[in-house]
């Protein structure tokens, strides 16, 4: 049988497969031990529980993240064509295998921007108009979405790609690609703790077409809106290709050009390991495109290093105990009263993966005698300050709960609510989750009335609208 006898192709598929673990292997130590230096440039020490496997992790999410670069259209592509008949002869129009429009809509995607290194969320829409009397597997539009998703990108190369990938694997009349991206704003690190309304998200629409797609005012164009439009879609905001307002990351007009002074110097060392991040990844870190990608990267990190703030805590509590009241009562059945504020927005740093969460807080108490409301500005400053660390949401509803707790008199109960990056962008990708989080000091923590009227009160704001 020569070479194809069969333990010499079994040696080859063993050898292969090793081959291809050696080098997974490979390049998840390489991107632990950049992510340790990044860790000891925040100050952080590696060795202390919820840290020691943080290196893997992020490993792990960045491989799987990025996986998109060992992944072939053609592969997907591939067996999914079938046939599928037009119309019959002696009727006029376009339907089925040949000219009839198809779109997949709301295909739910994470992509690792290229500019700032952090994820960002995109509703992908993609149509096409199939030729030939044949039409492709509808979860093939999703997967060969998921290819290039799965890359350092940006939103109008990643709706270019997807498009011609498409057209030319299954050679359809067009293609149609629209996506909706949203990326998370930059934090002002010298104005975060005197200012709540902090921006929460940069969003873009962009779109991509070929084939009878090209010309943006065909009819099949019209008819591919109207049908996402329900999905939020306004064609008049898709963003123009070569627009002065091309370079959507936040990154690239608040971090590049403006450093806090609490952060100090970026690190080389820092800079370094996001160069060799990229490298392990099989990305080209010199690239027009990533030439200040490790550095904005590393800048993003530093809101997050582990630094005496205690002075500026201590200092917002000391000024600012008897500040306006802005928070609403809630009467329960007993006369007493809940004091509460609702809907302090915050945003962390995952401490085992690297990636951010982000959400609200709702914080109640009772006033006890002796004691001052406390304003919602100084609440907000004590919600930032645990939250511009490396956090898991069980310390940081505690934490909170803990500092408010001996300025109130200790009847407190401290409820966070946030969506996770980790929990969306890796893993098990479950797009829309949140997690909820409880924390319950002196009196909540026997009374059922008072805790069940507080919480009642948060979902009456949430259905409302909130503030």
């Amino acid at each position: 049988m020569g070479c194809f006898d069969e333990g010499h192709f079994n040696g080859e598929v063993e050898n292969g497969v090793s081959s291809i673990a050696d080098e997974a292997n490979t390049t998840t130590v390489a991107i632990e031990d950049a992510v340790k230096v990044l860790l000891l440039g925040l100050g952080e020490d590696i060795n202390r529980e919820g840290l020691k496997k943080t290196p893997l992790r992020v490993a792990k999410a960045l491989r799987e993240g990025t996986r998109g670069y060992r992944q072939k259209v053609k592969d997907i592509v591939e067996g999914a064509l079938f046939p599928e008949a037009g119309l019959e002869n002696n009727k006029i129009g376009h339907a089925g295998g040949a000219g009839g429009l198809v779109i997949v809509r709301d295909i739910d995607l994470y992509s690792y921007c290229e500019s700032c290194l952090l994820p960002f969320q995109v509703k992908c829409h993609v149509g096409y108009v199939p030729s030939g009397q044949r039409v492709v597997g509808l979860s093939k539009l999703s997967r060969v979405a998921e290819v290039f998703a799965k890359r350092l990108q940006e939103p109008q190369r990643l709706a270019d790609e997807v498009c011609s990938a498409l057209q030319q694997g299954i050679k359809p009349a067009g293609v149609a690609v629209i996506l909706q991206c949203t990326h998370i704003h930059f934090p002002d690190i010298e104005s975060i703790f005197l200012e709540s309304n902090q921006k929460g998200w940069v969003k873009i629409l962009v779109s991509s077409g070929s084939g009878v797609f090209e010309n943006k005012s065909a009819d099949v164009w019209a008819d591919f809106f109207f049908l996402i439009k329900s999905r939020g879609v306004d064609m008049e905001k898709i963003h123009l290709r070569g627009s002065s307002e091309q370079c959507w990351c936040p990154s690239l007009s608040a971090i590049s050009t403006k450093v806090s002074s609490k952060i100090g110097p970026v690190n080389p060392a820092m800079v370094a390991a996001v160069s060799s991040i990229l490298k392990s990844l099989g990305e080209d870190s010199v690239r027009k495109e990533l030439a200040g990608t490790p550095n904005r990267f590393v800048k993003w990190l530093l809101n997050f290093q582990s630094i005496d703030m205690d002075v500026k805590l201590n200092g917002s509590l000391c000024g600012r105990i008897n500040s306006s009241n802005s928070n609403r009562e809630v009467n329960i059945s007993n006369n007493k009263q809940i004091y509460s504020e609702l809907n302090l927005p915050f945003w962390s740093q995952c401490e085992h993966h690297i990636l951010p969460f982000h959400g609200v807080v709702h914080i109640g108490y009772f006033l006890s005698e002796g004691f001052n409301p406390i304003g919602k500005s100084l609440l907000q400053s004590i919600v930032h300050f645990y939250c511009f660390k490396l956090q898991v949401q069980e310390r940081l509803t505690k934490q909170i709960a803990e500092t408010v707790s001996p300025l109130l008199g200790g009847n407190v109960i401290v409820v966070v609510e946030a969506s996770h990056t980790c929990m969306i962008s890796r893993g098990i990708e479950k797009f829309g989750s949140s997690t909820a989080t409880i924390a319950v000091l002196g009196c909540f923590s026997t009374d059922l009335d008072s805790r069940t009227s507080f919480l009642q009160s948060i979902a009456n704001a949430t259905s409302s609208g909130g503030q």
